[in-house]
């Protein structure tokens, strides 16, 4: 049975001035989760604030230590990349 895992990461850009800039930080951050661990990456909520997103980071894997492992890198990844930015993270496991 293979597992999935959605890493939900909550942002708050606060020297976001428009859509614009917020948008500047979730592409970046959406294209080097992309690029650096194969995941799937999506702006789920806070599409027309100025400065609240929440991405969410799923990854498919046979092995559930695998994924686990995956979502927990892309998440110091994120922390790292975002900084005080990151307001909140959760993962959950889909059966």
């Amino acid at each position: 049975m293979p597992a999935v895992g959605v890493l939900i990461l909550e942002i708050h850009v606060e020297d976001a001035h428009s859509l614009k800039d917020k948008r500047s930080v979730v592409k970046g951050l959406k294209d080097r989760l992309r690029v650096r661990f194969n995941v799937s990456v999506a702006e789920i909520d806070g599409h027309d604030t100025w400065q609240r997103s929440v991405i969410a980071v799923a990854a498919v894997s046979k092995d559930k230590a695998f994924a686990e492992q995956l979502l927990q890198s892309a998440e110091r990844e994120a922390a790292h990349f975002l900084g005080g930015m990151l307001s909140g993270t959760s993962v959950e496991w889909l059966s």
